[in-house]
């Protein structure tokens, strides 16, 4: 059974009309669930729509979390270690296909790749597959300068005015730039939100048939989970700088490459060596296990690990990444 509540009755000169008809709401809980396999990022999607894992919220359920936690192991078999909440999405044009205005609550959660068992239909991708143009760690991604700068340019020019031009201008100038030094990586929503307004992503196509313009590369997902997503990688971008939290999807030994290499997987930056170890050793977070690295050819390297008993709260003093130059 889904929960629903009332809208509140419309107002009239004695107070409120007790006749107006009740309005249900359905409440809907979205997990973004990331892992990093060999340096690479990962999201969990329940099925070949590519939509996240998400489901209603029952009077069964004790709470938010674990209602999301249960509809997560029952569609992926996967059970969530970390989960924070992530937004509340609430737009008043979100509906379910009958008709209910749908809340959604969504979560972020972290964990490591398991494979899925033979049958499932849940299954680990790329998020860059749905976001190409936010991984900068080979360099400027040619679709940022070859397709996304040129099709924004002519949204801008399609302004209704003097005024309407520059205000589109200035948005693609602020989350939009072909120079590493001025990319944010944090603007993801804003991005993918800029490039639905424009029309550029099979979403907006979706909301709006007329629309007849090329959409830029990049896998849809259904309903707005691309948005969702978006709003996960922005929040872990974010959190990578200020919060242990990237030892959520480590493996309980690491080398300190490995752990670069997942900073630079979440970021879509790559980070410069030796900052990165310095940056951290000043923090602290991090103990030799005496061990090494096994099956590698050269030398192995030194086995780490979180010191998670004496660190488990601690933030990350600092909010700057050492990003490496790029030509």
């Amino acid at each position: 059974m889904t929960p629903t509540t009332s809208a509140a009755p419309t107002p009239t000169a004695s107070g409120s009309d007790p006749a107006a008809p009740a309005v249900a709401l359905h409440a809907e809980l979205v997990a973004v669930v990331v892992a990093v396999t060999q340096g690479m990022p990962r999201v969990l999607v329940r099925d070949a729509d590519h939509a996240l894992p998400a489901g209603p919220f029952q009077f069964s359920h004790r709470s938010l979390q674990a209602g999301l936690r249960a509809w997560v192991e029952e569609q992926t078999h996967h059970p969530l270690g970390y989960v924070e909440q992530l937004y509340t999405f609430a737009d008043r044009d979100r509906a379910s296909i009958a008709g209910q205005p749908v809340i959604s609550v969504s979560y972020l959660g972290l964990t490591r790749e398991k494979t899925p068992a033979a049958g499932e239909t849940a299954n680990w991708q790329d998020w860059y597959r749905y976001f190409p143009w936010e991984d900068w760690r080979a360099g400027v991604p040619a679709i940022v300068a070859d397709e996304i700068l040129p099709c924004l340019q002519e949204w801008v020019a399609a302004g209704s005015d003097a005024a309407e031009r520059e205000r589109r201008a200035r948005r693609v100038a602020f989350t939009f730039s072909a120079e590493p030094d001025s990319w944010n990586e944090e603007l993801v929503l804003q991005r993918y939100e800029l490039l639905y307004e424009a029309g550029r992503v099979p979403e907006a196509l979706r909301r709006n048939p007329a629309l007849k313009q090329a959409v830029v590369p990049g896998t849809p997902m259904p309903h707005d989970h691309r948005r969702i997503l978006a709003t996960a990688m922005a929040r872990l971008r974010a959190k990578i700088r200020y919060h242990p939290v990237v030892f959520e999807l480590m493996p309980e030994r690491f080398t300190l490459l490995q752990l670069q290499q997942a900073f630079e997987a979440v970021a879509g930056r790559l980070l410069h060596k030796q900052n990165f170890r310095r940056f951290i050793e000043q923090q602290n977070l991090v103990e030799e296990t005496g061990g090494m690295e096994r099956g590698v050819a050269g030398r192995p390297a030194k086995l780490f690990q979180f010191r998670r008993t004496i660190m488990a709260d601690r933030a990350i003093a600092g909010s700057k990444l050492p990003l490496a130059r790029q030509a």
